[in-house]
């Protein structure tokens, strides 16, 4: 078949769907999942395009296993679940049977290359005992804190502190991705970008990795998988950028792999103890291995902790009893908190773990089967399947969360001495286990900067609160919408007022 008939087929299709969407129930097709002969459920998954992650949330909801399965036009079956014994299989007991995927790795190539969130078996292995070395020792997390701290006093604060006085308008989505973006590009590459300065700059590199994350998540939710391939093959719109947008990156990090480098041969000791220095200080020194490895360390630490973030806040602006504990606890602690007081902020803790149940920075996951098997509940999977666990529904489950899982509520992950589990009179945090609560992973894949995720997360929290109350600017009643590219964002960003606290 020639590129002039494919593209002829494709147009075709596309206007039956269309046809069909028009024509259907909308509401219908917003909590079933018709199965029609030949197209599957193809017909809804376009109608929820725009709503991928709440409609197969839905989905999963009124199934009674908690599982479903979507049959795509010119695709294979995908498995959707929400329930923890299949999340265990997949992510532990059979681990070694569920992996990234070929389909997986080429969408994801040209922006992450062979990093560690992008390959399977040896490599992954290797890359995996490369990174938890480096991520275990103290003088890292102690990079982390100073990082982090910096960025906090010397360029946050300052920006919320003038926006407080003039009455301005802050996009806190905008401001916590800059915040992050400043904070993983120093931890990973020992380089700052100063991308979250007061007049707000488009800096080229956070351009060009957004437009990179954006078009290779669009990959993924094309409706008809081949058609990144031909605009890829052509070298036209999306893909072209792509393109663009990949090399760009690629020879930027590459430019700063030389120049650290040059730094480290002139030097008989490590000063520096960013990722980057780590590596190449322990002799690997491949700049497309280092560089990969990297990439996908920013992507890891950029979006996932600002997503989080971001709704949590919004969150704290819905519900002022909670808001009002996590501040007494913050009063409770100095002002610089140290590691081991930020650790010990268990209700904060709580109430960033319940914030994320609800909205995950990663709403769902896929892995592909290597040899036909059967999940926990029965259902069926065939070799190359795509099988997914769906964190969020999975916090929207009565069976895990109770008939109130609307409700955002910290106390789920607290004991109290009332309840015998304290003597001393405080909270005392009680986890769910990785595999109802699947936020960070589980299994050999687990995240291995979950510690250094919730250092970041409560040491803004507690610089943000202790000076400013956060208001909203939409009206009462206005619900923000969840949409999700390769992590979780807020649609049209987070438009916020700063009020400086009189005490």
């Amino acid at each position: 078949m020639s590129i002039i008939e494919l593209l002829a087929s494709i147009s075709l299709v596309v206007s039956l769907f269309i046809y069909l969407t028009k024509n259907s129930n909308s509401k219908a097709s917003s909590k079933s999942n018709p199965n029609l002969p030949l197209i599957g459920s193809s017909v809804a998954i376009f109608a929820n395009k725009n709503r991928v992650i709440q409609w197969t949330s839905d989905l999963i909801q009124n199934s009674p296993t908690a599982t479903v399965v979507l049959h795509r036009f010119l695709d294979d079956s995908r498995v959707h679940t929400g329930n923890p014994a299949n999340v265990q299989h997949i992510l532990k007991t059979q681990f070694h049977n569920y992996g990234k995927g070929s389909r997986a790795r080429r969408i994801l190539f040209d922006f992450l290359g062979n990093g560690i969130f992008n390959i399977d078996g040896d490599s992954w292995k290797f890359q995996r005992q490369v990174s938890i070395h480096e991520f275990n020792t103290k003088s890292l997390r102690k990079f982390v804190e100073i990082l982090v701290d910096t960025e906090l006093s010397q360029r946050l604060i300052p920006i919320l502190s003038a926006a407080a006085a003039n009455n301005t308008v802050l996009d806190l989505q905008d401001i916590l991705q800059r915040f992050a973006f400043d904070n993983i590009c120093n931890i990973a590459f020992g380089y700052d970008p100063a991308y979250l300065l007061p007049d707000l700059p488009e800096a080229v590199f956070a351009k060009t990795f957004d437009d990179a994350a954006k078009i290779s998540s669009d990959r993924f939710n094309s409706l008809f998988p081949y058609l990144w391939k031909i605009k890829k093959f052509l070298n036209i719109g999306s893909e072209k950028r792509l393109k663009e947008a990949s090399s760009q990156l690629r020879q930027f990090a590459k430019n700063i792999i030389k120049k650290k480098k040059k730094e480290l041969s002139k030097k008989s000791s490590l000063e520096s103890v960013d990722l980057l220095s780590r590596f190449l200080s322990s002799g690997h020194s491949d700049d497309d291995f280092v560089t990969d490895i990297v990439i996908s360390f920013i992507l890891a630490g950029r979006d996932t902790t600002s997503a989080a973030l971001t709704w949590y806040f919004w969150l704290l602006s819905q519900n002022q009893e909670v808001e009002k504990e996590v501040l007494r606890e913050i009063k409770e602690k100095s002002e610089s908190p140290v590691y081991e007081e930020v650790k010990d902020m268990v209700y904060t803790h709580a109430s960033l773990c319940e914030s994320m149940r609800l909205y995950p920075p990663v709403p769902i996951d896929g892995k592909v089967a290597k040899h036909d098997d059967v999940l926990p509940d029965g259902t069926v999977v065939k070799k190359g399947m795509r099988v997914s666990y769906h964190p969020y529904a999975m916090g929207r489950l009565d069976v895990l969360w109770g008939s109130d899982w609307e409700k955002f509520k910290p106390e789920r992950w607290l004991e109290s001495a009332a309840d015998g589990a304290n003597k001393n009179g405080k909270w005392s945090f009680v986890g769910r286990d990785p595999y109802t609560y699947p936020v960070f992973q589980a299994g050999p894949r687990i995240c291995l900067g979950k510690d250094m995720a919730f250092l970041q997360m409560k040491r803004v929290v507690a610089g943000i609160l202790r000076r400013f109350k956060v208001v909203p600017v939409a009206e009462n009643g206005f619900e923000p919408e969840f949409v999700a590219y390769l992590t979780g964002q807020m649609k049209g960003g987070f438009p916020v007022r700063f009020e400086e606290r009189a005490d």
